[in-house]
């Protein structure tokens, strides 16, 4: 999955907000994606609860690792800034698409529901390794099993493999390279151009 993490202006410092706010488009993006594959692999993941409990647990994880990501850049102030402006920002798109759909909640209550997973998944994933390669084994192994446990019981053995192998490796290699070029602060060079200018 390939997408568009470049400023267009890149000589403008971005601050932390600026930069949680694209960050929490290519993550809503990376998991549909996600989620999309599942569905091509044959698990049953119509548009409903079912739907909306897959992409919550994804969208935590992969918010949690761009936390990981942001804790890397040893600014701690600007880490909590940023994680807390994108679990918002993600929370906002969820809660849009889940109140459009399924029309069960307020977007606002829907939002509040996924902060608060996101408060109650955090200790989980703060136990599991996760360096400049990306989550270790037991990270992965925390999304699995989370998965597993929203998807239909005839699925679940089958659920876990495909997500530590599948799909939580893809979506973090992209949204690493996606962060690393949100926090890019290197002008991009100039585009050359085939029409010669006369003097």
């Amino acid at each position: 999955m390939r997408v568009k993490s470049r400023w267009f202006k890149p000589q403008a410092p971005k601050g932390a907000t600026e930069i949680a706010g694209a960050a929490a488009f290519i993550v809503f993006r990376i998991a549909q994606n996600a989620l999309k594959t599942m569905r091509r692999a044959n698990f049953e993941l119509p548009a409903g609860e079912r739907y909306f409990a897959f992409l919550s647990e994804f969208l935590v994880f992969l918010t949690l690792c761009a936390d990981r990501i942001a804790w890397r850049r040893g600014d701690e102030a600007w880490r909590v800034e940023f994680t807390t402006a994108l679990a918002n920002r993600v929370g906002q798109y969820l809660a849009d698409n889940e109140a459009e759909l399924l029309q069960a909640a307020s977007p606002e209550e829907c939002k509040q529901r996924y902060i608060a997973l996101v408060n109650a998944r955090s200790p989980d994933y703060a136990e599991c390794g996760f360096d400049e390669n990306g989550p270790d084994y037991t990270f992965l192994r925390c999304l699995g099993h989370r998965v597993a446990e929203v998807m239909d019981q005839k699925e679940q053995t089958w659920a876990v493999p495909q997500v530590i192998d599948c799909e939580a490796p893809e979506a973090v290699e992209t949204l690493q390279k996606a962060m690393a070029g949100l926090l890019d602060t290197n002008p991009r060079a100039a585009r050359s151009s085939s029409i010669g200018l006369g003097e």
